[in-house]
Parts: structure tokens; sequence; C-alpha cells
């Protein structure tokens, strides 16, 4: 356990940015499951709105050092693939 005010203060500013990080994380992976319902129904257009919500989420996650950038662009680029694949050919 740590002894000093200095360690101890952070202890609790770490306990309070995991909280933080967590929250934001499970926020992230709701919006990417709103996706994949989406695009699993055959929704085109709310598989696309919610595309551009996830970016816009993983954007903001990486911005704020939650994801990191090559991870946020792995799951944009998956998420995408998967879009397209379900788009209608023309």
């Amino acid at each position: 356990m740590a002894h000093g005010k200095s360690a101890k203060k952070r202890i609790r500013q770490n306990a309070a940015r995991r909280l933080h990080n967590r929250q934001a994380k499970s926020a992230l992976r709701t919006t990417v499951k709103k996706l994949t319902v989406a695009v699993g129904a055959g929704d085109a257009a709310a598989a696309t709105a919610a595309y551009h919500g996830v970016q816009k989420k993983l954007d903001q996650a990486v911005a704020k050092g939650i994801v990191r950038k090559g991870t946020a662009d792995r799951v944009k680029s998956r998420l995408a693939a998967r879009l397209a694949a379900k788009a209608p050919k023309k």
C-alpha cells in the first residue's frame, strides 16, 4: 500500500481514470454492436448512419487516448468491409 501523499493521490487518480476509460470503451462497444445489428438486419440506411457514428466515436476515443490509432483503424476497416459486403451490388 502507498504511504506518501502523492502516491495515494496517484492511486485515486488512476482509479478515476480507469472507471472513465471502462465506461468509454463500453459505450464504444455498444455503438459497434448497434452497427452489427443494423447490418445483420439488412437495413442499409440505419447501418450507414450507425457506421458514421462508430467512426466518430472511435476517432474521439483515439483523441482521448482510450484506444490506439491502429486499433481504431482496424475496427473501422473491418466494419466498412462488412457494410460493403451487405450493400446491394450495382
